[in-house]
Order: structure tokens, then sequence, then C-alpha cells
């Protein structure tokens, strides 16, 4: 049996659908299919205007009508950079990807990289906190080193990651020193022995060679805090912290020696 539909008239039906149509559908939700030049100058305009939502909502829409024109891979990145200038880095983030899976051999795609590491950047938070971002950042950075070593990303990259390592090294510093105040010596030495190994170039090797006499010292362990001392006056011989540390061997009735099987001296070996 045909439906009782079907013997509608044909222009009742098509006012039908239209009023069902004005009904549920919002009017900034409807398609209207525009040039993407058009669009994309829409967007740019956003943009200077500081506009940032609804010039990444315009980008994303010239990819969406036009997703194998010439400015849909500039739509993307853009509407990426939309979302960084937002402080949306999450979206940020997921924009760029998708960029650099889809466009990896364009010559805008190290540019992407870079502004995914800053993405991560500039989310790090103090030492006190979770510093799962911060390692992001710098897994992020390195790979803009790694894969573009002769770009001007990179050298902004390398400025950066310095940075983001003096902040790990702050981190397990803060860690360090709570486990000292608590006369946790053992659990201290292993966060101020993370920064001498794997944090050289930071500003905080200074202070944990001085956290690691204390430790030591206190541990009865007077060998590695003489290495310590020595380490730390070899290196940093105008160093407050070597003051403080030569004081502490005085008291102890000792004096800073290397000792050449100390794990200290081996992480150092190559500055001697």
């Amino acid at each position: 049996m045909p439906c009782r539909f079907s013997r509608l008239p044909l222009a009742a039906l098509l006012l039908a659908s239209a009023l069902t149509a004005c009904s549920s559908t919002k009017p900034e939700d409807q398609y209207v299919e525009r040039p993407a030049e058009q669009i994309y100058q829409e967007a740019d305009a956003a943009m200077r205007e500081e506009r940032f939502k609804v010039a990444a909502k315009l980008y994303d829409e010239v990819e969406r009508q036009h997703p194998y024109s010439e400015w849909a891979g500039k739509a993307q990145i853009m509407a990426a950079y939309a979302h960084y200038q937002d402080l949306k880095y999450d979206d940020a983030i997921l924009a760029l990807d998708r960029y650099i899976q889809l466009h990896p051999g364009s010559p805008d795609v190290s540019y992407a990289y870079y502004m995914r590491a800053l993405s991560y950047y500039e989310q790090i938070t103090d030492v006190r906190r979770d510093q799962r971002m911060t390692r992001l950042a710098l897994d992020a950075l390195s790979e803009v080193v790694r894969r573009f070593p002769d770009s001007q990303y990179a050298r902004d990259a390398k400025i950066k990651i310095d940075l983001t390592n003096d902040h790990l090294a702050g981190k397990e510093m803060e860690v360090g020193r709570f486990y000292l105040k608590q006369g946790q010596y053992t659990a201290a030495i292993g966060r101020f022995r993370m920064v001498i190994e794997n944090y050289q170039t930071t500003s905080h090797v200074p202070e944990a060679l001085h956290r690691l006499v204390e430790c030591y010292l206190a541990l009865g362990i007077t060998d590695e805090a003489k290495t310590a001392a020595a380490v730390l006056g070899h290196n940093f011989p105008g160093s407050e912290w070597y003051t403080d540390s030569y004081a502490l061997l005085v008291d102890a009735n000792v004096r800073p020696e290397r000792n050449e099987k100390s794990w200290i001296s081996r992480a150092w070996s190559s500055l001697f």
C-alpha cells in the first residue's frame, strides 16, 4: 500500500520541508557556499580585529567548503594560529597535529612544528606543580631542532630548551630540598643527583653540589661530601655555595678532595 504522504503535491512537500528546516536550523548554522578567497579574507579581518574565535571558525569554513583548494592548507594553519592567539592551546595542538599529518612536505610545516612546541611551552607551570607539560614542551622543542636544525625556529627552540631544562632541574631541587628538611637524606641525594647527571648546564648545579655536601655529611659519608665540594670548587670557585660547602667541611675537620671512584667524579670527568 503506498504511503499516504506520496499523494501530497510536490509543492506542499517542498513547503513542509522548508518549514521543518526553518524551525530546526539556526540561521548561523545554515550552509552558504562562498568563494574560498572571500571567506579567507573575512577570517584575516577577524584576526586583525583580534576576534580569534570568529577567525578560527572562518578558517575552518574555508577548508570545509573548499577542501581541495589552494586556500585549504593555508586556512588550516591559520586556524591553529587563531586558537593559539586565543590561548586555546589544546585546540591549537590538535589543529597543528592534523596539519603536520596532512602536509608533511609543506614549506610551512617547520612553522607548524614550532607553533606546536610553543603551545606546550606556554603552558609550563611553576616548579611546585606537575611538570608533565614541561616534558611535552621539551620533547616538542627538541623535535623542532632535530627536524629543522638550520631554521630560525631552531635557534629560538634551543634557547627555550635551556629554559625548559632549567625548569625541570628546579623541580628536582624543590623536591630535594623538601626531603632534606625532612631528614630524608637518601631521597634528597637522589633528586640532587638527577640534577648533576641530567642538567649540568642549568643554573641549579652549584646548589645541587652544595646540598650533596650537606646530605653526605649528615650521613657520615665524608668521601662523597669531599668530592662534591671539590667538584663545586673546581667548576664554581667564586660561588657562595662553595663558600658554604667549604665551611661545612672545615667544621667536620676535612677538606675538599676528589675521589676518582665517586659517581660525582664520573659525572664531571669531562670538566676536570
